[in-house]
């Protein structure tokens, strides 16, 4: 009888024994765990960004296709010239975006715009839009007949997807309002549009709003 007692108390004591261990190595693996995931979230959380760790400081520099760089809005610009006009008169159909991207109708892909997109009948003279030189004059593959004009101050303006045949050469002084082609639909990433001018602004090599350029009243 003695010794069934005590066979019981030990298998009684073993048994609370086991619960205590299994107890401590559930929290000993739990402990384990959590602390590695902590881990591996802080490395996969590395690069992002947190509230003291400002979003600019993560942003890189936006290049254009062509090399140019897309302006920062808070950046202090000379004035565009003060005597302006737009190239031809007629409906904007594709607007300036560099900060956003745009369904283009062509490439059925979102991308952003560097410019404004006016379309005209074909035939249409284009100006200049401002008093400048022509820069140069060219057969884009993807943008169609160019034309590159310089202005004061650092300002550029381009018009695309003109006729073939153009009023300018490199080098010639033009004045505002003075033609220089003639509204086509030779952009053949924009040939969805039809008939227009593609135009855009620069200043010091980098993108602008067009509607930045022209003389506020």
């Amino acid at each position: 009888m003695r010794n069934k007692k005590f066979s019981g108390s030990v298998s009684g004591k073993g048994y609370y024994i086991a619960l205590v261990l299994c107890a401590v190595a559930i929290g000993v693996s739990g402990f384990l765990y959590y602390r590695n995931a902590d881990k591996t979230d802080k490395d996969i959380n590395a690069d992002v960004p947190t509230a003291s760790q400002p979003l600019d400081d993560q942003q890189v520099v936006a290049t254009n296709p062509d090399g140019s760089l897309v302006t920062d809005p808070d950046e202090e610009r000379p004035a565009p010239p003060k005597n302006t006009a737009y190239p031809v008169a007629g409906q904007t159909v594709a607007v300036y975006a560099m900060d956003s991207l745009t369904y283009n109708e062509t490439t059925r892909d979102w991308r952003v715009h560097n410019g404004i997109d006016i379309a005209a009948e074909a035939g249409t003279n284009v100006c200049a839009a401002a008093d400048g030189e022509v820069y140069t004059v060219y057969d884009d593959e993807t943008m169609g007949m160019t034309v590159v004009i310089r202005h004061a101050d650092g300002y550029t303006t381009k018009y695309a997807s003109l006729a073939e045949e153009v009023s300018v050469k490199p080098g010639d002084t033009v004045t505002v309002g003075q033609t220089i082609g003639m509204v086509g639909n030779s952009a053949l990433l924009e040939s969805a549009i039809g008939d227009h001018v593609h135009f855009s602004v620069s200043c010091d090599g980098a993108f602008i709003d067009p509607a930045e350029f022209f003389t506020q009243e």
